[in-house]
């Protein structure tokens, strides 16, 4: 990731077509050592290339990816709607679940902001 971000940097500074030397010189002004093949293979891959065009495409793919959200729950076929006098029952167990939950947490020995 360090290469391709180098790579973009060198890209928005003007250089159209970054060589090995350009990204070396941007990792080495943060400490960052190179390695030669990785680093090769990121401006074989990109070379000759438009950024922008590289960066939507990559923008498309990462529209098929799921990002997390409600999940769509169906019900089986034949399965009633539960009975009013069910719904109790249910937080009663939801209740219990947040309970056991909060005892694990318990057993680390150390809390989040400890």
């Amino acid at each position: 990731m360090r290469y391709v971000a180098s790579y973009l940097l060198a890209a928005l500074g003007g250089n159209s077509s970054p060589n090995a030397k350009d990204i070396k010189k941007i990792l080495d002004s943060v400490g960052i050592e190179a390695d030669d093949d990785r680093l090769n293979k990121v401006i074989s891959e990109l070379n000759g290339k438009n950024i922008e065009d590289v960066i939507a495409q990559g923008i498309g793919k990462l529209a098929s990816v799921p990002a997390g959200g409600a999940v769509a729950v169906s019900a089986a076929p034949g399965a009633a709607a539960p009975a009013v006098g069910s719904a109790p029952a249910a937080e009663e167990k939801k209740e219990e679940k947040k309970e056991e939950s909060e005892e694990s947490d318990d057993d680390m020995g150390f809390g989040l902001f400890d």
